[in-house]
């Protein structure tokens, strides 16, 4: 007959913490699964000037204008095919205007966007260059925010 070990009344508490604890740390990674992103915040000094931009310039859509909360605008823009869509926010004083960096936008022909947007005086940091995962350039909205534009 196998001896019996007796654990002490302190440890065994010690033991059901880390236990529960880890139990806990484990449900809550199986709980949270990320479906998609929905919205993104640009901060912007001017919601006019930048939703002409995002929508005009850019040829997104406009998805919302609305100004039903009080002394917050909340418009939103999409891209033509859907997915992620943006907010151009002037109220987060922790994101100034032009402080957005990286960025991703998708487009099935960035040399003609580039070519395009140059000639109506759109910043760029230069002309497409061929990267690894595919051909890219970074284009600025009029606050000086950076934005890559990705054919890949």
């Amino acid at each position: 007959m196998k001896k019996r070990t007796e654990i002490q009344p302190g440890r065994l508490a010690f033991i059901n913490f880390i236990a529960s604890r880890r139990f806990k740390e484990m449900t809550v990674k199986s709980a949270a699964v990320v479906e998609s992103i929905a919205v993104v915040s640009v901060p912007v000094s001017d919601q006019e000037r930048a939703k002409s931009f995002y929508v005009d310039t850019l040829g997104m859509k406009l998805v919302r204008d609305d100004s039903s909360v009080p002394g917050m605008r909340w418009i939103q823009v999409a891209p033509s095919g859907g997915g992620t869509q943006l907010t151009l926010v002037t109220w987060f004083d922790s994101m100034p205007a032009g402080s957005l960096r990286g960025l991703v936008l998708r487009l099935s022909d960035v040399q003609r966007t580039y070519d395009a947007l140059r000639k109506v005086g759109v910043k760029f940091d230069g002309p497409p260059t061929r990267q690894p995962w595919g051909l890219e350039t970074v284009v600025y909205d009029p606050d000086g925010n950076g934005i890559v534009l990705q054919q890949a």
